[in-house]
């Protein structure tokens, strides 16, 4: 963002440098340039030899996607040596990842034959940090499935009775003259008012838990005005298609059949 990279200059022999994540340089300099200053880095590594801060870069999530953005310092592995059993390179490449991962292996085991390399794209480092997050918002998707399914079906089936139970004086008002919108409206009237509850109902019950799906959230608010609004469309939408086809079975009651059957 700011300054430079490590560069070919910066060896061993050379002058320490350190290169700061953004929210370093805004906690720690808010009004300032952080650049050519210095700090010590001995309580990390050990080395008290002052690092000079010759860039700024942006910051990383690298522990977990809910988590703000830890301020972070980096240091030239060629100026600050540390042992270790782990070492990560990264590979920007425009071609196939397969065989430039062949080849990188190939170097590995010449550099050190007992070394077992292991090779992943950012695509999958970004899927194993959100596995968990997925599987949770699958397994809620599938039971607001479940419980759509079951509304349809429950709104459905009520009004398929409620139709049935006035098949005679549906047929009474249509042979005295009713249209078949007029026993649409009907109908839908008697549908309307347990939809605009359940839609009310459910938006007060999400509206409470939205502090309980926070954590499965990323980048989108709980209370998400577009979410709310869209969701409740599409519910309203479903229940009255529910309401609609007992409706228009409704409409199709021969008055003569209806009043004979009874």
């Amino acid at each position: 963002m700011r300054g430079r990279l490590f560069g070919d200059r910066d060896t061993v022999d050379a002058p320490h440098v350190a290169i700061i994540s953004q929210s370093l340089a805004r906690a720690t300099w808010p009004n300032e340039d952080p650049l050519g200053r210095t700090i010590e880095f001995g309580n990390m590594d050990g080395d008290l030899r002052l690092l000079t801060i010759v860039g700024i870069v942006g910051d990383v999530r690298d522990s977990s996607l809910e988590r703000p953005p830890a301020p972070t310092v980096y240091v030239n592995y060629r100026q600050r040596l540390r042992g270790g059993r782990d070492f990560s390179v990264v590979l920007q490449t425009g071609g196939d990842t397969s065989s430039v991962a062949a080849a990188a292996r190939d170097i590995v085991r010449e550099l050190d034959p007992e070394a077992v390399p292991r090779f992943r794209t950012f695509q999958q480092v970004f899927a194993a940090s959100t596995e968990t997050r997925r599987f949770n918002l699958n397994l809620v998707g599938a039971f607001a499935g479940t419980a759509l399914l079951l509304a349809v079906v429950g709104i459905y089936g009520v009004m398929a009775y409620w139709v049935g139970g006035r098949t005679r004086e549906i047929g009474v008002r249509m042979a005295l003259g009713a249209m078949p919108i007029d026993v649409l409206r009907l109908v839908l009237g008697r549908g309307l008012p347990t939809v605009a509850a359940g839609v009310v109902f459910g938006l007060a019950g999400s509206l409470a838990l939205t502090r309980t799906m926070q954590s499965l959230l990323f980048g989108v608010s709980p209370a998400d005005p577009a979410t709310f609004v869209s969701v409740t469309l599409l519910l309203a939408g479903v229940a009255l298609l529910a309401s609609y086809i007992p409706a228009r079975q409704a409409t199709k009651v021969d008055p003569m059949v209806a009043l004979r059957h009874e």
